[in-house]
């Protein structure tokens, strides 16, 4: 019996975007669908990648270079995608991801300003075609959500930032979201919790319907 590959959902958003809350409700929605999920984060995801986002995210390299960041994020990445996320996916399971690459083009791209190309290089080389068959990108101004995150814990490396570096940062996932419409869906995050998970209910479910047809 051939097993039907499993499909990659990938959630995005600035700070304080309620990614954390909205994820485990995804996760809720598509268990309570009868998928199989496993639940992963970028960088991160492996016990190799766990230890790259601690250097990436924590205060000891506040110098690190945007080229040395970027490659960083690839390099996780790349265990990522061999040691978890292509053998839940081969093996029918549905695998939801807090951040991918995105998330590079948006923090490195815009953020940072690195070239484009070059991440799309990097792109081409690690993942070999594979990409997220959804995202949903959790939207909302910046100094909003800059306000909430301010209610959480310490800030992380890239928390610290100023609000140019995320308003840069939200400009290039629009522009993602316009570029690539039918995977991308953009969710207001800046209303009441229980109308972001109205839209993300209605997004989700209407996935698992297309390819419950897909499958007929």
């Amino acid at each position: 019996m051939t097993i039907k590959r499993g499909k990659f959902i990938t959630v995005e958003g600035g700070e304080g975007a309620g990614k954390s809350s909205n994820l485990a409700f995804i996760r809720d929605l598509l268990e309570q669908s009868g998928i199989e999920v496993v639940f992963t984060r970028e960088p991160g995801g492996t016990a190799l990648g766990e230890d790259i986002r601690d250097l990436l995210l924590g205060h000891k390299h506040t110098g690190m270079a945007s080229d040395t960041e970027l490659m960083l994020m690839f390099a996780a990445r790349a265990e990522h995608l061999a040691r978890l996320i292509l053998p839940a996916l081969n093996q029918g399971k549905w695998v939801l991801c807090d951040r991918f690459t995105d998330a590079s083009y948006a923090y490195q791209g815009g953020g940072r300003g690195i070239d484009m190309e070059r991440i799309r290089h990097l792109e081409t080389w690690v993942q070999q075609g594979i990409a997220p068959d959804l995202t949903l990108l959790l939207d909302l101004p910046v100094q909003t959500g800059l306000d909430r995150a301010g209610l959480r814990s310490e800030p992380d490396r890239f928390e610290v930032e100023q609000n140019a570096f995320f308003e840069r940062v939200r400009a290039t996932y629009l522009e993602i979201a316009e570029r690539d419409q039918h995977r991308v869906r953009i969710i207001d995050a800046g209303v009441s919790l229980s109308q972001v998970q109205k839209q993300i209910e209605r997004a989700i479910t209407e996935f698992i319907q297309v390819q419950g047809n897909l499958n007929d």
